[in-house]
C-alpha cells in the first residue's frame, strides 16, 4: 500500500527534510520518536502513509502541531478557505479523518480542526506537540472518551471540554463516530 496522493509524497519530503535539517540520523530520530528506524525509512521514502499515532510522535519531536506539519506541505493559507478546499488527511489504520477547517498560519494563534473518529477508534498520543498547548474540543455527534495526563473525560454530544496538551488518548465509543471539533491555541 503506497502513498496515493501528491500531498502524501510532499508531506513523506518534508519529515525527511525535518530530520536532515537536525542533522540527525535514521537511527536518531527513532530514538527520539520511540519509532523503529524500517518504519520511518517507509514512510520518508513514501512507501506507507504515516498513522496519526505515528504524525503525533514525529510532530512532537520536531516542535509542531500536526496542522502546522501539514500545512507545511499544502499551498500557503488563505483568508478564505472554502469547505471543498480545506485539507483533509486520513489514517487509513483508524479511519480517523482530519480537517484543517483554518489552516495555521505563522501570524495567527488559533487554528479550527474538525475531526471524525469511527465507532470503536481508539488513538493515542503518548506525548504533546508543544508543551502548554491550550485545547478546547467540541463534540457535535457521537461518544467520546478523551484522556489527558491520564484523567478520563466521558464527553457526550455539546460537550466542550478545555485543556492543555498533554498525552492524550481519544477513544470513540460508538455507536456512531465521534463528530467534533478542536480548537488550538497556542501558548
Amino acid at each position: 500500500m503506497g502513498i496515493e496522493t501528491a500531498a502524501d509524497e510532499r508531506l513523506a519530503e518534508r519529515l525527511a527534510e525535518l530530520r536532515l535539517e537536525r542533522g540527525w540520523t535514521l537511527e536518531e530520530l527513532a530514538r527520539r520518536a520511540d519509532v523503529s528506524r524500517s518504519t520511518l525509512s517507509r514512510v520518508e521514502r513514501a512507501e506507507v502513509s504515516p498513522t496519526a499515532a505515528l504524525l503525533g510522535r514525529l510532530c512532537a519531536v520536531y516542535g509542531r502541531t500536526m496542522s502546522r506539519l501539514l500545512a507545511e506541505v499544502e499551498s500557503g493559507p488563505a483568508r478564505l478557505v472554502r469547505a471543498g478546499d480545506q485539507p483533509v488527511w486520513r489514517d487509513e489504520a483508524t479511519g480517523f479523518v482530519r480537517r484543517s477547517v483554518s489552516p495555521p498560519h505563522g501570524s495567527l494563534r488559533a487554528e479550527i480542526i474538525e475531526s471524525r473518529l469511527p465507532a470503536g477508534a481508539d488513538i493515542a498520543y503518548d506525548r504533546a506537540c508543544t508543551p502548554g498547548r491550550e485545547h478546547h474540543l467540541w463534540l457535535f455527534e457521537g461518544n467520546l472518551e478523551l484522556t489527558v495526563d491520564g484523567e478520563v473525560q466521558p464527553l457526550g454530544p455539546g460537550d466542550c471540554l478545555r485543556y492543555v496538551a498533554g498525552p492524550s488518548r481519544f477513544r470513540s465509543l460508538g455507536p456512531g463516530e465521534a463528530h467534533y471539533a478542536l480548537v488550538v491555541v497556542e501558548p
